[in-house]
């Protein structure tokens, strides 16, 4: 069975190390936050000039005027700071973020990313998704493994305009985890309840299979 999106972001809070400043980008990206383990001390920076960005807020603590880059209500966690988007940005261009999450409409076996634009369709734009992709040495891309309409997004070539080139090592999908090396997206695990073979029909890149291929797990 495909992922739900909570549990999407529960495998990639797993990504998240102690120490680690990381940008969640907009989308499924920022539930992140929602799963951090209790154990692990991160710093979740957004563009808009807030870093130690915590979880989505209840009722009793929201702010509305404490927002991530997605507009979406935000906490603080003890230690926070905020500052100018100027600030932020020379954050990420001086490759200060350690990890950064970002969603994508493409992703295809080189490591390049279209993020941005459908033509003919109202999209958000480009936001900070440019800066991160060039100043961010890990980065994990998060989606759905298709189309509403079944049409892979792991592609040999994306055919949307590109947000960044070669620059993407990881991509979380609702079928897969992956790593993209060697011009080919490489599988390591997959999603309970989902085959090699569905994953193989619905990947239209290059895929190699790892010899142990294990079966996600949410802790």
């Amino acid at each position: 069975m495909a992922l739900s999106r909570e549990q999407m972001a529960m495998r990639v809070a797993q990504e998240l190390k102690d120490g680690f400043y990381v940008n969640l980008g907009i989308g499924i990206p920022t539930l992140v936050a929602n799963y951090i383990s209790e154990n692990t001390s991160v710093m979740l920076q957004s563009e808009n000039g807030l870093l130690g960005m915590g979880a989505f807020p209840s009722q009793e603590n929201l702010d509305a005027d404490m927002i991530n880059a997605g507009k979406q209500t935000v906490t603080a966690i003890k230690g926070a700071s905020i500052f100018s988007s100027a600030e932020s940005f020379a954050m990420i261009r001086g490759g200060h973020v350690d990890l950064t999450v970002l969603g994508a409409f493409e992703v295809d076996e080189h490591g390049n990313i279209a993020s941005w634009m459908i033509p003919n369709k109202l999209i958000k734009g480009m936001g900070g998704a440019m800066d991160l992709v060039a100043g961010a040495e890990n980065i994990i891309v998060t989606m759905t493994h298709a189309s509403k309409s079944g049409e892979s997004k792991l592609l040999s070539h994306c055919s949307l305009p590109l947000t960044g080139k070669g620059c993407i090592k990881k991509v979380l999908t609702d079928l897969a985890y992956l790593e993209i090396k060697d011009g080919a997206f490489w599988l390591l695990e997959r999603a309970p309840g989902v085959s090699i073979d569905e994953i193989i029909a619905k990947t239209a890149g290059k895929l190699q299979i790892a010899d142990n291929v294990t079966e996600m797990r949410f802790v």
